[in-house]
């Protein structure tokens, strides 16, 4: 149907968002391979470490195979500081409740299940896509015993995690901040991933800098820094033999591809303006459309990572999703995101859909998720845009994610802003 759009496909692939590789990433790998250290301990992890921790603005760093596990030790450490060492066989937040990032990737919250806690839901704030303060408070009103909180900062685009801290403070709560998105972005001056109690950054194939995977925890506490050393490495005690006092994980971070790593940390500045620029053009080649791109909130510096949109709810055609498939019904001067999605797809470029939002996942449905006024429940995956009071889900019916590889041309981000523009005649 995009054939009568008259915009021939790329040759090339437009992705979503790929790695960008510079050069200095391949001599740090050879340095690993020429001294043998192709193991979990070496220079370009020391240094990865030392670099995590001087950007994020914190203490210390620890090295590891990836941003999950990175928030799986944290949840660890969490439960064990709330609610003592748990027996074998039981998680450290086992049958605890723990307020939750709503719209996010579910390794936001997998791993507060991986410790046996219980997710509750916080719904997202209009302003920022991110966690809502007020459902935060009001969250505690309902459930004044719980003593976590894990918020994600999406799409590189900070929210409110300073008053979400204040919260968490006000309530005798602690803060895991997942911050895999947000590397290099910042509120009121200070770097994402130095407000929680215990953070994490990733450096998946996609992110803003990239080792192809690989992650840090991030923490101001030496212990907690030296613990996760050792919880990452098995557990291992320090004995002549294999001793064991305690269960262990094989988590700790590559020297290899902490080369990689080490070799991207220079152009983290670079590749921000260069998001900044796409966030950018797309601003200036949509405007006029019934869409808004992605907010920024106030005394925030973004890093830009994905560019998103969200149309306005009276400019929006039929549309209607599964939990696997999508339709929708044009109609003129309108559109919505299957359309415009599959309008990309056609042309040879990546777009996406926003998170769905975690209550609206099949494994969470029963699980509570709290808005500004209350407790909410996903009555249907099948969700109508402005139905109920529930943000996160909302922004999910009426938002996508654009394509925002830093390598994409202006000329290749041009058609596709026309192309956009196409999809509302």
């Amino acid at each position: 149907m995009y054939i009568r759009k008259n915009i021939k496909p790329f040759e090339k692939k437009v992705w979503l968002a790929t790695p960008t590789m510079h050069g200095e990433e391949i001599k740090f790998v050879e340095e690993a391979y020429n001294t043998n250290w192709m193991s979990t301990v070496g220079e370009n992890i020391n240094e990865v470490e030392k670099l995590a921790a001087a950007q994020a603005g914190v203490k210390y760093a620890v090295g590891l195979c990836n941003c999950t596990s990175a928030l799986h030790l944290c949840c660890k450490f969490a439960g064990e500081r709330l609610y003592g060492k748990p027996m074998i066989g039981h998680g450290a937040l086992e049958g605890k409740k723990v307020f939750c990032s709503d719209m996010t990737f579910d390794a936001t919250l997998n791993p507060v299940v991986y410790e046996g806690g219980i997710p509750v839901f916080i719904d997202t704030e209009a302003d920022s896509w991110n966690m809502d303060p007020v459902a935060l408070e009001k969250a505690f009103e309902i459930y004044p015993d719980v003593k976590l909180v894990v918020s994600a900062e999406l799409y590189g685009f900070p929210g409110r995690m300073d008053l979400i801290k204040q919260i968490c403070e006000k309530h005798g709560a602690l803060l895991i901040e997942d911050a895999a998105e947000a590397m290099g972005a910042t509120l009121n001056g200070r770097p994402c991933g130095s407000f929680g109690d215990y953070s994490a950054v990733s450096y998946n194939g996609n992110k803003i800098i990239t080792g192809s995977s690989g992650g840090c925890l991030l923490t101001n506490d030496l212990e907690v820094a030296n613990k996760a050393r050792k919880w990452s490495t098995q557990a291992r005690e320090n004995a002549p033999w294999y001793q064991h006092e305690e269960v262990g994980y094989n988590y700790r971070m590559s020297n290899v591809i902490a080369g990689v790593i080490r070799g991207q940390y220079p152009h983290l500045e670079e590749h921000i303006r260069d998001k900044k620029e796409i966030y950018e053009r797309y601003e200036k080649g949509l405007k006029g459309l019934p869409i808004k791109m992605n907010p920024i909130t106030p005394n925030t510096n973004p890093n830009y990572w994905l560019s998103c949109l969200i149309i306005d709810e009276k400019a929006m055609c039929k549309q209607v999703r599964s939990d696997s498939e999508a339709l929708y019904i044009p109609e003129t001067g309108k559109s919505c995101p299957t359309e415009i999605l599959e309008a990309i797809f056609s042309i040879n470029a990546e777009g996406r859909p926003i998170w769905k939002p975690m209550h609206m996942q099949p494994m969470y449905r029963n699980h509570d998720v709290i808005g500004r006024n209350g407790t909410l429940r996903a009555k249907t995956n099948a969700y109508i845009a402005g139905s109920v009071d529930d943000i996160g889900a909302d922004i999910f019916q009426r938002g996508l994610c654009l394509p925002s590889d830093n390598k994409m041309t202006k000329e290749e981000q041009d058609i596709i802003i026309e192309l956009i523009r196409r999809c509302f005649e």
